[in-house]
């Protein structure tokens, strides 16, 4: 079957009296892919150019291909990111191929599809090749067709047929072409042309097939329907100019929940990938997310998949020092120990025991506040803002801090271990040493807001402030660890339209949002540009079919057992999109028995990668950030959460950071916000 269908391209191939007998070739075993819901546009005029042409255009399930023919003599050689044939440089050639490409990615983003979908391919005839160029895949014209078959289904045939359309009325054939039909009207390779078809209204059936509007919608609708992985990838048309924007130096993404902050990173790493020859780095604070992250970008586009480094940033930090050859010793159990020593010895008689008599507080004030910020001296500490600290603390009280700090390092010292904390200190110097040499074109950090400044100090100082080179993703509002910083303290200078600021929720319905902004609307917060915002703030809203349940019941026995019943009632496909989140581990530790128990499959987020499964998640608010569910489960939502009003400054400041670390958790769900409660 295969042989008969390369016959009949062949023949078909031989109309197109200008090209080439390796030109035709190559289209021979391009049409073979008509019968696979491919289209092929051959020889046609490049916009804006007097006379240049662009050899194919092939447009299928596995996306968009710019593609020009090569019939060198000598083979090409890839070699520092040149390319050359015959000991000629033809790096001219790939300059041009990359500039075609970028004008079929400005036209197929009026469609609202990502440009992840355009990749440029150099097909050789005569040769057998299968290398990379930065972003240009090169291949023989035997490897064209299997590697093309083998690219993930990006396009719908619907899309397929819509992008065909508009990018051969944007590309029209060219002049000079002796083409006698058009393969993008060929049913299958060797087949009658089909009579024309009448207009009308002025209107040909080609013209009613191309409708922006609608392809939209139906891009929104198939990606609402599949599984929760693929809509926590899904561009809006209205991001992908963010997308591709070039800036002058370091830039910030913000905005409130649900504006899609995460999937614009996302796509952003994949743009700079298909654009620079470096490496790039993802970064977050929290240990599933690059994960997951990685897995998108891996289905997205595998040939960029290995070129960007998806870590967690004390994970990355670990591997720089280890890679500088800078000994690391931590120890989270001994650091933790010598905290508790340090505090019986000198923090729990002390004047700290007037504000707050629990040591967490106060190892919250050295970790993100002292350590956090990098100070060194009491006189540094004596005069720091401690931005999202509502305590006030006198004179007394931070004297009492600084010893209690002093004397957790001294233990620390003398075990001979680091915190995490440490980590980044450590990374930091060397990554501002003079000279010192950095793997990374680009950096991109998401949810910013749960760094602490020593850490964005960090990862500034990689890329520093060249162009396109650092971009901070995230949202005061969400903050959900004690502390804070401005970029300003950074010495980061976000200018003009280097801040953009996302107000469209594509998430979470009204009735969703505006509990969850009930629940914060007192808090007003301070965000990492300095200015300080409202907890209720305005979006704009496209989605409206999400909705709220609310349980009461009078014991965890019986709330529990409605949970169940209502997970049962899902569609076993549907238990991947469903997840059950929960402010602790012994929460978390609770439900899993529960849901083992009942038979009911699960996957913790500290575990889950971004593949789909079929069972429901589990886990933390703090393990949720950056993540989406259809259905979000929250059992004894208001358990953490104090009745009444908190009778000290540092209880109110506990009680804030609660409500937004549930603020978090209700944000994440799309369809149902399920809220368990027991009186």
């Amino acid at each position: 079957m295969l042989r008969e269908q390369w016959q009949a391209a062949r023949e078909e191939a031989r109309r197109w009296e200008a090209a080439s007998e390796g030109e035709r070739r190559v289209a021979a075993r391009f049409l073979v892919l008509t019968e696979r819901g491919w289209r092929l546009l051959v020889d046609r005029r490049w916009p804006g150019t007097r006379a240049a042409n662009v050899d194919m255009l092939l447009i299928g399930p596995g996306g968009v291909f710019v593609i020009d023919v090569k019939n060198w003599r000598d083979a090409p050689e890839c070699a520092d990111g040149r390319l050359s044939a015959g000991g000629r440089p033809r790096d001219d050639e790939v300059t041009k191929l990359a500039s075609v490409t970028r004008t079929a990615e400005s036209t197929v983003a009026t469609l609202g599809m990502t440009p992840v979908a355009v990749q440029p391919l150099m097909v050789f005839a005569g040769h057998r090749v299968d290398a990379g160029l930065g972003r240009i895949r090169l291949l023989g014209e035997h490897e064209a067709g299997p590697a093309l078959l083998a690219e993930p289904r990006r396009l719908r045939p619907e899309a397929v047929r819509a992008i065909a359309d508009l990018l051969e009325r944007v590309f029209p054939e060219y002049e000079g072409s002796a083409v006698a039909k058009k393969p993008s009207e060929t049913s299958r390779p060797g087949s009658r042309v089909p009579d024309p078809q009448p207009e009308e209204d002025g209107q040909s059936e080609a013209d009613g097939l191309f409708d922006v509007d609608g392809l939209r919608e139906a891009a929104l609708a198939e990606a609402m329907r599949a599984p929760i992985e693929q809509w926590m990838t899904f561009l809006h048309p209205d991001q992908i100019a963010l997308v591709r924007r070039n800036w002058a130096g370091p830039a910030r993404v913000t905005g409130p929940a649900g504006t899609g902050k995460t999937v614009v990173g996302l796509h952003r790493a994949a743009h700079l990938a298909q654009r620079t020859s470096g490496r790039l780095l993802y970064v977050t604070f929290a240990n599933n997310l690059p994960r997951v992250q990685a897995t998108f970008l891996k289905t997205m586009s595998p040939a960029l998949a290995d070129r960007v480094d998806f870590r967690s940033l004390h994970r990355w930090a670990q591997d720089f020092l280890h890679e500088r050859g800078i000994e690391t010793r931590l120890h989270g159990d001994k650091a933790e120990t010598a905290f508790s020593r340090a505090w019986t010895q000198v923090g729990r008689d002390s004047r700290l025991a007037e504000i707050d008599p629990t040591p967490a507080y106060w190892q919250e004030e050295i970790n993100h506040v002292i350590k956090g910020r990098g100070l060194s001296s009491y006189a540094e500490y004596a005069v720091v803002q401690r931005r999202r600290r509502k305590t006030a603390l006198r004179g007394e009280h931070r004297e009492a801090v600084w010893s209690l700090y002093e004397a957790y390092e001294k233990l620390r010292a003398e075990r001979g271990v680091h915190d995490f904390n440490d980590i980044l200190t450590l990374a930091l110097a060397e990554a501002s040493r003079e000279g010192a040499r950095h793997p990374y074109e680009a950096v991109i950090v998401d949810e910013v807001q749960d760094l602490t400044l020593v850490g964005v100090r960090l990862l500034h100082a990689l890329v520093g402030d060249t162009p396109n080179g650092l971009l901070l993703i995230g949202d005061g509002q969400q903050a959900v660890y004690p502390g804070g910083f401005r970029l300003t303290d950074a010495g980061i200078d976000i200018r003009g339209d280097r801040g953009q600021v996302l107000r469209t929720n594509y998430r979470n319905s009204k009735e969703i949002l505006d509990t969850a902004l009930a629940l914060v609307a007192d808090d007003a917060f301070d965000d990492i540009d300095g200015s300080r915002t409202s907890g209720r703030r305005d979006v704009d809203l496209t989605y409206r079919e999400g909705h709220v349940v609310r349980l009461v019941k009078r014991s965890v026995t019986e709330h529990d057992r409605e949970l169940l019943d209502a997970l049962r009632q899902l569609p076993p496909t549907a238990l991947g999109d469903a997840a059950v989140l929960c402010p602790s581990k012994r929460a978390i530790g609770h439900y899993q028995r529960l849901l083992v128990q009942a038979g009911i499959p699960t996957c913790l987020l500290e575990h889950y990668d971004g593949s789909h499964v079929e069972g429901v998640k589990l886990g933390s608010y703090r393990r949720a950030k950056g993540l989406e569910f259809k259905q979000v489960y929250l059992p004894q939502h208001d358990a953490a959460l104090s009745p009444e009003t908190p009778a000290s400054d540092a209880s109110r400041e506990r009680a804030e950071l609660a409500r937004s670390q549930l603020f978090v958790a209700m944000t994440r769900a799309r369809d149902v916000l399920w809220l368990g409660s027991v009186t």
